[in-house]
């Protein structure tokens, strides 16, 4: 840290701001109107400096953390800072263009000055349930352009000083299938951006622009040289590992291959070799590559160390145009989030065979379903996006955690009692997935079994999931995890078992959707 910095002040400084992006999320969660935001928490919020490197960001959703990186930057490039007026507020989606990583979840970003000057920024990013597109939810594995995925925003202006931009509003809302809840849920996000500006004004107003700027970066730099002390302790060399994402078509793979080199404090990520990008919702845009890979080299390196773009900058990443992992537009990207659990995979295996002592064996991705219709309670049409938790593989050293979030994926499974609430469907299972995870020494975790009955007559289903064909392998010898499952009417005559990628299934009333998540691997033999 440099000598003009107090150390003290700089971890006063940083504590303040985190607290003011829990702050913000406290703010959101509770105005927005989606179950998907203030039941699941699919959201993040995050605090900048006056450049755009990210300083302050909650460990809520970690592919958000990719989603954040560069959004300023986007802004800068379409609005010159002497444009841009106290009050303002900027919002973007495409992932192509400056918005987060895929069409649902919109960026909300906001200037913070300190008289006439821009000296930093906030920003939230929310998953709105519907943006449009061809399938309700907006995402669906089985989309081959981004154009069937729903509105594209680049960085627009949505609040002009201080005054909602009802054009820009209006445009949105119109290409939403449930534009009352977009309404609410943006004007949560605004809500959250005013909060997160006043608290971020007052800390410049206690300690001055410059040594406040000065704070920020000596405490970026901090987090680079303590992350590079914990580089420096894997041992040099090039580790290599593939995994592979289900293809366009049922039974198809898709390979991510990865060269992992450490040397000199520094971590080299190289996709060369991986798959060409598919026609189907499952490729990975870079936001979403570098928020995977910052994300699992945390947590098995420095879990504790800040999420900041500090230790953005001990890594080196190479993904070639037109792969899984570098797509280029058109490609359709909505299902990144399962993807980006294979993804977490094969970062881990890499680190694995560096590190033996923390290994991790494979896990199972969250599944995603979405239930579409009009309620019978109230006449009025619903989207209810939703993804259930799979599991942790086993590490080297304790079992795998059963029904929880993998890798960057970090939102709730909805509520029983909320769900049944808000749509009208009944939840007549809610459990761990007995036996699903592998076997071994340290067994894997156990995914989730959650039985749906549709209780209104109208009701369309998509689906999109991982670890349906290609199990989360296990490690040192341990057994590989349960495949995940879409089965209608379990345990019927009328029995099915659906594919892993579909886009708008009828259903009829007291059918009844089955969703087996798939299990983590385990670790070394039984003995």
């Amino acid at each position: 840290m440099t000598a003009t910095v107090d150390p003290i002040r700089a971890e006063v400084v940083a504590r303040y701001l985190l607290g003011v992006t829990e702050e913000m999320s406290a703010a959101l969660m509770r105005t927005a109107f989606s179950p998907n935001i203030k039941e699941r928490g699919d959201c993040s919020t995050a605090v900048f400096d006056h450049a755009g490197n990210v300083v302050a960001l909650p460990q809520r959703v970690p592919i958000h953390l990719g989603s954040m990186v560069g959004v300023v930057e986007s802004v800068l490039e379409r609005f010159p800072k002497d444009g841009i007026r106290p009050g303002d507020m900027f919002l973007a989606n495409d992932p192509y263009n400056g918005g987060g990583s895929h069409l649902p979840d919109i960026n909300v970003i906001a200037p913070v000055f300190a008289g006439a000057e821009i000296v930093a920024y906030v920003a939230c990013i929310a998953h709105h349930a519907d943006v449009g597109g061809m399938v309700p939810g907006s995402e669906a594995a089985v989309c081959n352009s981004i154009f069937q995925e729903g509105i594209r925003i680049p960085p627009v202006r949505i609040v002009s000083e201080g005054r909602i931009n009802r054009d820009v509003f209006d445009i949105l809302l119109l290409n939403s299938r449930t534009p009352d809840e977009r309404a609410g849920d943006l004007r949560a996000q605004i809500a959250a951006n005013t909060v997160g500006l006043r608290s971020v004004q007052a800390l410049f107003e206690r300690y001055g622009v410059a040594q406040t700027q000065a704070t920020m970066a000596a405490y970026l730099d901090f987090t680079e040289k303590r992350f590079a002390a914990a580089i420096a302790k894997v041992p040099p060399g090039r580790y290599e590992a593939c995994e592979y994402l289900d293809g366009a078509n049922e039974g198809e793979k898709a390979a991510i291959r990865l060269a992992l080199t450490v040397g000199d404090g520094r971590l080299g990520f190289d996709f060369a070799g991986s798959a060409p990008q598919l026609a189907a919702a499952r490729n990975i845009p870079f936001r979403a590559l570098v928020a995977t890979i910052y994300t699992v080299v945390k947590s098995l390196l420095d879990p504790d160390v800040p999420a900041n773009s500090g230790y953005f900058r001990t890594m080196d990443i190479s993904a070639p145009p037109g792969t899984v992992v570098g797509p280029v537009s058109p490609a359709a990207v909505g299902a990144r989030s399962i993807s980006c659990a294979v993804l977490g995979d094969a970062i881990a295996a890499a680190l694995s065979q560096a590190l033996p002592e923390r290994a991790l064996a494979g896990c199972g991705p969250h599944q995603l379903i979405v239930l579409a219709g009009t309620d019978p309670r109230t006449g009025h049409y619903y989207v209810n996006y939703e993804t259930i938790a799979g599991a942790m593989g086993a590490r080297a050293y304790q079992p795998g955690v059963d029904a929880v979030r993998v890798h960057a994926s970090g939102s709730s499974n909805l509520p029983v009692e909320a769900l049944e609430h808000a749509y009208p469907f009944r939840i007549d299972q809610y459990a761990l997935r007995k036996g699903s995870g592998g076997d071994g020494r340290h067994p894997g975790g156990q995914g989730v079994v959650r039985d749906y009955r549709a209780l209104g007559d109208d009701t369309v289903l998509s689906l999109s999931s991982e670890r349906q064909h290609a199990p989360a392998r296990g490690l040192a010898g341990g057994g590989d995890g349960a495949l995940g499952q879409f089965v209608l009417n379990p345990g019927t005559p009328e029995e099915r078992q659906l594919p892993s990628a579909a886009a708008e299934i009828r259903l009829r009333k007291n059918d009844v959707l089955r969703v087996n998540t798939p299990g983590g691997g385990g670790y070394g033999p039984r003995t």
